[in-house]
């Protein structure tokens, strides 16, 4: 972190999140802004850094982790199709690229953990 404060856009895109959400966990006490002469919200660099955890990477709730086993990969062109089997009979299905999918070694039997990062899920038929 260069800056000493951030602005509130500037601080939820380093954290991760909407800026609706960090003026809710602002409203909450969750996080620790101030107010500049203009009376808008500035985060310290300490406060982004004490919400990311010491190793610097976002730390998400359990119910938005959901450990499993890859049951199935497909890959067509650059885009991949990962199904991770998280308890019997519950599967997550998710699209990533094919480079993720090389990178992190995704193939079936691998132990893996869809991280969901969504406010609202919306299926029709």
């Amino acid at each position: 972190m260069a800056k000493a404060t951030y602005t509130a856009r500037e601080a939820a895109q380093a954290l991760g999140i909407s800026l609706d959400t960090l003026r809710r966990w602002d409203r909450d006490g969750r996080i620790r802004t101030k107010r500049d002469s203009a009376n808008r919200r500035v985060v310290s660099a300490k406060e982004i850094e004490r919400l990311r955890g010491s190793d610097g990477l976002q730390h998400m709730s359990a119910r938005n982790r959901f450990s499993g086993t890859v049951s199935d990969v497909r890959i067509e062109g650059l885009l991949a199709q990962v199904e991770i089997l998280v308890t019997d009979p519950v599967r997550v299905v998710a699209i990533v690229t094919r480079d993720a999918v090389e990178e992190l070694g995704l193939k079936p039997g691998a132990p893996a953990t869809a991280i969901v990062k969504s406010t609202s899920v919306m299926v029709e038929s």
